[in-house]
């Protein structure tokens, strides 16, 4: 429980812990070839192309932990055909 100072009141507030619905999840299919790999079939989600470009490098950058992935160079999205091209700076 809190005490809210407001204007000149002061409110008893309980704080209660809620989950956000954020998330999306959604399967994509990977060509693998040296430093590049083509990403294909991404769906259209309601979401800026930036966020998608960062989702998808931040994605591609953590399986590096899961033998695969590493660190990103460049990543290149086209929205409207749902596909994508990493670019890692090492091949592997």
């Amino acid at each position: 429980k809190h005490c809210v100072k407001l204007d000149n009141r002061t409110a008893n507030v309980t704080v209660k812990p809620f989950e956000l619905d954020v998330g999306f999840q959604f399967e994509l299919h990977v060509t693998v070839s040296g430093k590049k790999i083509n990403v294909s079939e991404i769906p259209e989600l309601p979401i800026p192309k930036d966020w998608m470009r960062d989702k998808l490098e931040l994605h591609f950058y953590k399986t590096e932990q899961a033998a695969g992935g590493g660190e990103i160079k460049n990543v290149t999205y086209n929205k409207g055909s749902g596909t994508a091209v990493i670019t890692f700076l090492k091949p592997g």
